[in-house]
């Protein structure tokens, strides 16, 4: 079964009002081509859902965005995502805004296809206030205990970058962390990767290769691949995140036509324009993988 496809092929698969999850963390391997070809698409009103970083501003920046369910939209040391944060100041989308359990149990909920987890996470906290339609249950044993009844997080589609592939759907995502991307994947109806490398075939019986297998091959739909196509953020043991980039970025927010400026230097062409804008291949394998 061969499920490559390419950039253009996944956002024919998306629709306005879709509720997309986009794996990583940050601005940490991030699904960042696909975003770019969304960007270049005309999709609108899409619930995003995410650990946020640029994805997330700059979806809100060019008007595709109705809804953010989130636990955070950083850029790490840029603490908050600039156009998200001119964005969610303006009113200009619904937020639904959790801590990072929440949202994990949200997924976890949808990935076991339940319709709620109960938790203590967020009783007694603005979650509540800020998050009026969701209930508190009672505990059916002797504790009776009143717990959050975190809702599902479903997802139509989820976006997710990885280091390498096969054309089966096999995924393999090295580094220490692995976020939450398998948590997305069983969340969503479908499930479309980016990859660093795609292969023919992942075969290994080597155990590090074997834990970096986040989440089945079944859930995969589509394979595309798309080397460097985490830039500007960071994908472990291949290039560090750009902090250069990302300050110029973030710094356009606060200029008058800024947005307009950005796409028009990076985002319009394909990735090899991309690339070219942003200093080239050989600039970007060589930035540094951030240690803390």
């Amino acid at each position: 079964m061969n499920k490559e496809i390419t950039l253009a092929a996944v956002v024919a698969e998306l629709r306005d009002g879709m509720t997309i999850g986009i794996g990583g963390w940050g601005p940490r391997r991030k699904p960042m081509a696909l975003i770019r070809e969304i960007l270049r698409s005309g999709l609108r009103d899409l619930t995003l859902v995410a650990y946020g970083g640029p994805e997330v501003g700059m979806l809100c920046a060019a008007g595709k965005v109705g809804k953010l369910v989130y636990g955070f939209v950083s850029l790490d040391v840029i603490p908050i995502e600039p156009y998200f944060r001119k964005a969610r100041e303006a009113g200009a989308v619904d937020v639904s805004e959790l801590d990072e359990g929440l949202l994990l149990l949200g997924l976890r909920a949808a990935g076991h296809r339940l319709p709620f987890v109960a938790t203590r996470i967020g009783l007694g906290s603005a979650v509540m206030t800020n998050n009026p339609d969701f209930r508190t249950v009672r505990s059916p044993y002797g504790d009776g205990e009143e717990l959050l009844a975190m809702p599902a997080i479903r997802l139509d589609a989820a976006l997710i970058h990885v280091s390498r592939a096969d054309r089966a759907g096999n995924t393999l995502t090295f580094g220490p962390d692995p976020y939450f991307d398998d948590l997305f994947a069983r969340a969503a109806e479908k499930v479309f990767v980016t990859t660093e490398e795609l292969v023919d075939t992942i075969a290994s019986d080597n155990p590090e290769d074997m834990k970096a297998n986040l989440f089945e091959p079944y859930l995969v739909s589509g394979v595309v691949e798309a080397p460097l196509g985490a830039h500007p953020t960071s994908c472990h043991y291949g290039y560090g995140w750009d902090l250069d980039h990302l300050k110029a970025y973030a710094a356009s927010a606060g200029e008058e036509g800024g947005w307009r400026a950005y796409f028009d230097r990076h985002l319009t062409g394909d990735e090899a324009r991309y690339v070219a804008s942003v200093g080239g291949e050989a600039r970007i394998r060589s930035l540094p993988i951030p240690t803390f």
